[in-house]
């Protein structure tokens, strides 16, 4: 029985426009890191591969020191230094960005059923984020971080989406089996893979993803009336 719901955040339970949302992010974190000497080019190739290098890390250690060390790699070992001022940017000049996305009241009224109905729940983002842009983000989508029973960051993780032993990862910390779990996201690819374990999935429509085509009617899917139905529809642990 599934008692474990697991949700993707951008695009999921934070409706947006991912390329508007990446271009917003991109300018303000340029505006931010000129001063510390990152050509906005190089900067955005920057974060680029340091993006690969979490999604391509194999355990060994924190998406956030696979990141920081493709980035030392690339502009020198001074960028340790800068880790701050990266900070500061998530917990100031981020905000703005908000405004590239369309919060909704749907993903609040359905957490706080499922928190009653006596349901664990995993914020399952693809951790290439630090935690303090990753709680602004939960915010943004009328959330809070205590609704979670975990939320997965670049700090506490070692796996990224589609790699299912993210997701390995996840019901290891939650001591939970795969078939205990329903994973809710927008992206036919990353958020599919936790199917790979047998995990059920279903997809929200409203933001879909799906750049490979795939045929994503052999899943549970639909728009945010759908994901409400096919959730009320499931056996509460909590027996409500």
């Amino acid at each position: 029985m599934i008692n474990t719901i697991l949700f993707d955040l951008d695009g999921t339970l934070l409706p947006m426009d991912q390329d508007k949302f990446t271009k917003a992010y991109f300018t303000t974190l340029s505006q931010k890191t000129v001063p510390l000497g990152y050509d906005p080019s190089s900067l955005i190739k920057g974060i680029w591969l340091g993006t690969e290098a979490m999604v391509k890390n194999d355990g060994s250690k924190l998406n956030k020191d696979a990141f920081w060390d493709k980035f030392a790699e690339l502009f020198g070992q001074q960028v340790y230094s800068h880790i701050g001022v990266f900070d500061k940017y998530y917990e100031n000049e981020f905000e703005s960005v908000k405004a590239s996305c369309e919060p909704s009241d749907r993903p609040a009224k359905i957490i706080k059923k499922l928190r009653e109905r006596g349901f664990s729940l995993v914020l399952a983002t693809n951790p290439i984020f630090p935690s303090v842009a990753t709680q602004r983000r939960i915010k943004w989508a009328g959330l809070d971080i205590d609704d979670f029973d975990l939320v997965t960051t670049y700090d506490n993780s070692c796996f990224c989406k589609p790699n299912p032993k993210y997701y390995e990862e996840i019901l290891a910390k939650i001591g939970k089996t795969a078939n205990e779990c329903l994973m809710v996201g927008n992206d036919a690819r990353e958020d599919v893979a936790a199917a790979t374990l047998g995990t059920d999935i279903f997809l929200l429509t409203n933001c879909l993803i799906n750049k490979d085509n795939i045929d994503i009617s052999r899943y549970n899917n639909g728009d945010f009336d759908a994901l409400e139905k096919y959730l009320d529809a499931l056996d509460a642990p909590g027996g409500k």
